[in-house]
C-alpha cells in the first residue's frame, strides 16, 4: 500500500480507497450461482466482426504486481470497435499508473473484434492463472462464456454492450433493465404510484420487468401491467391494450430493446400521452439513436455521457483527449481489481467481495454486481427538452 501512496495525489488515493471498500445505502438479495470449469471452455464459433481490422497488436504487459489480471480489448478492429478498444486501453493504463502498478500485473490481448478469438483468449486467461479476466467487449464471447458451467474459473468482468450478465460473468456496462428502473424510481421518488411498461419483446424482457418491478416498490409504487410489443405493429396493439387495461396510470415506460421506440412513441402520442396527468420514460437504449421530436418530455436515466468523475482531467493531460464512458468503464475495472488487491490479497477476488451488497464507487459513479452477474447502477436522471437531455435530478438508482 504505501508504494501506492507515494507520489500520488490524496484524490487519486481516496479512488482507490473507494473501490476497495463497499459503500453503505444498498441491499441485495439472491443466492450465489455456480461458476465456470475452465476445462469446459470452448471458444464461440462463427460471428467474426474484425474483417477489416488491421494487423493484431501483441500482448501488452502493465505492472509488476503479484495478482495477474487479464484484459480483452478490440484493439486492431475497424471503426467503431477499435476506437472502443483503444480508449479502454488508455483508460487502463491511466489506473495503472494511478493505483495499479505495483498491485496487479496487467496483461492487455488483442480480440481484433473477432469473437472466437476473444474466446480463445478468455479461455487462455481462465486456464492460465489469471487472478480475474477484465473484458470481452464481443457480446457473443461474452454470451458464450455465460452459457457454460462449473466451479474454478475466476470471475469475468463483461464489457460488452447490452450483455445481461450471469453467475461468475458479470455484466459490467449500464443495461436497459437498470436504466428502466432506475427512470420509474426516479418518477416514483416524486409521487408517482402507478406505472406501466411497454417492453419489446425478446430475452431481455422479463430482466426489465423484474427489474422494474423491484425499483418501483422501494417507494411504495406499483407496476400495473406490464405488455410486451412487437416490432412488427410498433406497439399499437400494446397501446390499445393499456387503455383497456389501466385507468388513468401516472406513467409510461416504454423499454424499446434493439428497435426505434418512434412507433411506441407516435401511438402514445395518439392517445395524449405524455401529458399533464402521464409521463413516459425511456431507457438509454433510445440515445443509441438520434434524437427524435417525438423523445420530447420523456424522463431517462443514464450515466453523464461527459462527466467521468475524479478522472477526466488527469486523462485529458495525459492523452490529449476527453475521457467517455469507454474510458471510464476500463478505467474502474482496472482501479477496482487493484483495490480489491490491496485491501484483500492477490487471492481475494471471491464472489464474496465482489457480490458485496454495499456496492463500489468509481468515476462511473455507484455501482453494484449481483450474484447473477446483472450490474446496478445509481446515475443522473434527465428530462428531454427542445431535443436535449436536461438534468431533472442528480442521482437515481430504482435499489
Amino acid at each position: 500500500m504505501e508504494a501506492v501512496r507515494q507520489g500520488r495525489s490524496p484524490q487519486i488515493w481516496a479512488v482507490a480507497l473507494a473501490l476497495a471498500m463497499p459503500l453503505s445505502g444498498c441491499q441485495s438479495k439472491g443466492g450465489v450461482s455456480e461458476v465456470l470449469d475452465p476445462a469446459a471452455v470452448a471458444a464461440p464459433a462463427g460471428q467474426n466482426g474484425a474483417a477489416n481490422a488491421g494487423p493484431a497488436q501483441a500482448s501488452q504487459s502493465l505492472g509488476t504486481g503479484s495478482a495477474k489480471v487479464t484484459m480483452l480489448l478490440p484493439l486492431s478492429a475497424s471503426g467503431t470497435s477499435g476506437e472502443t478498444g483503444r480508449k479502454m486501453l488508455d483508460g487502463a493504463k491511466l489506473a495503472m499508473a494511478d493505483i495499479g502498478n505495483g498491485l496487479l500485473t496487467l496483461t492487455i490481448e488483442d480480440t481484433k473484434g473477432d469473437s472466437a478469438q476473444a474466446g480463445k483468449l478468455a479461455v487462455q486467461a481462465i486456464t492460465t492463472g489469471s487472478k480475474v479476466v477484465i473484458g470481452p467487449t464481443e457480446l457473443s464471447a461474452a454470451q458464450h462464456i455465460a452459457t457454460l458451467s462449473g466451479s474454478k474459473r475466476p470471475p469475468v468482468l463483461a464489457l460488452a454492450d447490452n450483455f445481461a450478465g450471469s453467475a461468475g460473468v458479470y455484466a459490467v456496462r449500464l443495461s436497459e433493465a437498470d436504466s428502466a428502473a432506475a427512470g420509474a424510481a426516479g418518477l416514483a421518488a416524486k409521487g408517482r404510484k402507478k406505472f406501466v411498461l411497454l417492453v419489446a419483446e425478446g430475452s431481455n424482457a422479463s430482466a426489465v420487468e423484474k427489474r422494474v418491478a423491484n425499483g418501483l416498490s422501494i417507494y411504495g409504487a406499483t407496476l400495473a401491467v406490464t405488455l410486451p410489443y412487437s416490432a412488427g405493429d410498433g406497439g399499437a396493439r400494446a397501446v390499445d391494450q393499456m387503455g383497456s387495461l389501466v385507468d388513468a396510470p401516472d406513467a409510461v415506460i416504454v423499454a424499446s430493446g434493439d428497435s426505434s421506440p418512434a412507433p411506441v412513441l407516435a401511438a402514445l402520442k395518439s392517445k395524449g400521452i405524455p401529458g399533464k396527468a402521464v409521463s413516459v420514460v425511456g431507457t438509454d437504449r433510445w440515445l443509441e439513436r438520434p434524437m427524435d421530436p417525438l423523445f420530447e418530455g420523456a424522463y431517462i436515466a443514464t450515466l453523464d455521457q461527459s462527466e467521468t468523475g475524479p478522472i477526466a482531467d488527469r486523462f485529458r493531460t495525459t492523452y490529449n483527449y476527453p475521457a467517455d464512458v469507454n474510458v471510464a468503464y476500463a478505467y474502474d475495472m482496472v482501479a477496482l481489481t487493484a483495490g480489491i488487491a490491496s485491501a484483500v490479497g492477490p487471492d481475494g477476488f471471491s464472489k464474496q467481495t465482489l457480490e458485496n451488497p454495499n456496492g463500489f464507487r468509481g468515476s462511473t459513479g455507484l455501482f453494484r454486481f449481483r450474484a447473477d452477474g446483472s450490474s446496478q447502477r445509481s446515475m443522473p436522471f434527465y428530462r428531454i427538452e427542445k431535443g436535449a437531455l436536461k438534468l431533472f435530478a442528480k442521482s437515481t438508482s430504482g435499489f
